[in-house]
Parts: structure tokens; C-alpha cells; sequence
């Protein structure tokens, strides 16, 4: 099948390659401009332009779609379909329907529930015991598709947005070639997404960060998984100094110490009292200036002292 692909994370390369290796004929690959990354703000492509370029598949990276240049490339290419994976940009009307068996879209949710730019922290962060990718044709409202079809999986209690990330990558990448070949042989569904069932994911923000102890252990280990790798949870709770915490574990037990006091600090890491009574564990942090380093190897550095 000729089809145009549309994504530009890492969450999108294993439905590239997927397709490839599927034998589809991949026309083009629509994907967003080179960014300034890292200190020297280099430009660096985005990782499916990198995939792309491995395989020579022509790379396009308009900065608008709406002018009608990109349009005019897609009619040039003139796939039978168009996939979009994590694209970042919403297609206009005149793309929607321009390719014979439309635009299909792979998501990283079981919709309708977290429509939007991150499903995958916010399924963490509100505490989701599982989630899925869906594969759905594309309307004009976003992420409001026909549902073509969907992939569910369990969220470990302890797994961070980073991990569940290319896990539904993985996914998304089988499950996309199943909906392809349906839609090759007529026989893809429809099935129109529940409105009551609607739930959205925005954008993360840095005023997800700071952490409120007063909070359950559960709710702030939710949120220390749900922010990694970006914006990440942060505290000041220890030292004055906001620093940020990256891994924590559930210890079960508890404590009669107020909200936000470190009730130990040791080769574990460092036990903080929680409003629920319970004590929560970091075991990971990053300290401002510093590397990443486990918390018992800050402590020999930083020691705390217990009153």
C-alpha cells in the first residue's frame, strides 16, 4: 500500500519501521523542523526523521500545513493512506480527505478516555491501573475518531511514563499493521467513541512539579512517575533547596510525623512522612547542578540529621 507517515517522537519510529518491514510502500514522511537541542543548541531531527533518512524515504518538514504547500507534496506523493503517530500538528480538512482510505491515527490510550498531547503521563499521574494504544480513523475534532481498533495492557504500580512510553510504542507499532491490513481488505470497523467516556490529557507544565507532601504516598508516587523524564517532580522539602525526585518506592509503613518531614535518611534513601500517615521512599534525585545519583549516594555527600 502507498502510504504517507506522519510522526516525529520515538514514539512513532516503531510504527515506521513496522510498516517497512511490512513491505508497505512508504512515500514520504511528514515529520516537525529540526530543533536547537542540548547546550551548544545544535540542530538535532526529530527521531523519525533519523529512522526515515536509514531507510531513504523522502523526509518533508513543513512548518505550517494550512498554506497549501504540504497538500500540494502529499497529492504529488499520492498515498492511499495516511498514518499519523505522534505528529504534533493537526491536519487540516483538505488532508483529512484527501487520501482514498483516509487518515488513521495511532494513540497512545484506550479512547475516549485521554484525548490530547500526553495520555501516557496522565494515565500514571491519575493512578490508571491500565492503558492501551487505539488505533482510530481521524476527524476534524482531535483524537474524536471512529475507533478502528484497540490494544490493552496492565500498569505496573511501580513503572514511570518513560518505561510505559516505549512499551506502548512497541504496541502501537503491531497494532497499526493489523488495523492496515484491515483497511486493505475492507474489513476495518468503525466504532464511534462513547461521549460520556471522554477524559483529556493537556500538556505538561512545571506547575505539575512541586510535590505536596500533604498529599497520600500512592498520589505523590503517581506523580513522580507520571513527570519523568519531563517536567519531573520537585521538592524542598529536605534541604530548602528544590532539587529533583525521580524514583520513589511505597515502604507500606507509617509514621505519626507531620506532612513533608524526613522521618530517616540512610543507605534505603530517604523515608518522608506523607499526609495519609504513611511513609513514602525516594530513591532517586537529582540536586540542583548535579547528576542523577541514587539518594543514599547524596546522603554521603549531603548528610541529613535526624531530630
Amino acid at each position: 500500500m502507498r502510504i504517507v507517515f506522519m510522526g516525529t517522537p520515538a514514539f512513532a519510529v516503531p510504527s515506521l519501521e513496522k510498516l517497512i518491514e511490512a513491505g508497505h510502500e512508504i512515500v514520504g514522511v511528514f515529520t516537525q523542523p529540526d530543533k536547537p537541542k542540548n547546550r551548544g543548541m545544535k540542530l538535532l531531527p526529530p527521531p523519525v526523521k533519523v529512522c526515515a533518512q536509514e531507510h531513504e524515504i523522502p523526509v518533508y518538514q513543513p512548518t505550517k500545513l494550512r498554506d497549501g504547500t504540504a497538500l500540494a507534496q502529499i497529492q504529488a506523493l499520492a498515498p492511499e493512506l495516511i498514518v499519523v503517530a505522534a505528529y504534533g500538528r493537526i491536519l487540516p480538512d483538505e488532508i483529512l480527505d484527501y487520501p482514498k482510505l483516509g487518515c488513521i491515527n495511532v494513540h497512545s490510550s484506550l479512547l475516549p478516555r485521554y484525548r490530547g498531547a500526553a495520555p501516557i503521563n496522565w494515565a500514571i499521574l491519575n493512578g490508571d491501573e491500565k492503558t492501551g494504544v487505539t488505533i482510530m480513523h481521524m476527524a476534524t475534532e482531535l483524537d474524536a475518531g471512529d475507533i478502528i481498533t484497540q490494544a490493552e495492557t496492565a500498569i505496573d504500580p511501580d513503572e514511570d511514563a518513560e518505561t510505559l512510553y516505549q512499551r506502548l510504542a512497541d504496541m502501537g507499532g503491531a497494532l497499526l499493521i493489523s488495523a492496515v491490513e484491515q483497511l486493505a481488505a475492507g474489513t476495518a470497523t468503525r466504532t464511534p467513541q462513547e461521549a460520556a467516556g471522554v477524559t483529556l490529557a493537556p500538556m505538561l507544565g512545571r506547575e505539575l512539579s512541586p510535590i505536596d507532601w500533604k498529599r497520600s504516598a500512592q498520589e505523590i508516587h503517581n506523580q513522580v512517575r507520571g513527570l519523568i523524564p519531563w517536567p519531573t517532580a520537585t521538592t524542598d522539602a529536605i534541604t530548602g533547596d528544590t532539587m529533583k525526585i525521580l524514583v520513589t518506592q511505597q515502604t507500606g509503613e507509617e509514621t505519626g510525623a507531620p506532612a513533608g518531614t524526613v522521618v530517616a535518611a540512610g543507605k534505603q534513601g530517604i523515608d518522608m512522612a506523607c499526609g495519609d500517615g504513611k511513609i513514602l521512599r525516594i530513591v532517586e534525585l537529582q540536586a540542583a547542578g548535579k547528576k542523577r545519583m541514587k539518594a543514599a549516594d547524596y546522603l554521603r555527600g549531603n548528610p541529613i540529621s535526624i531530630p
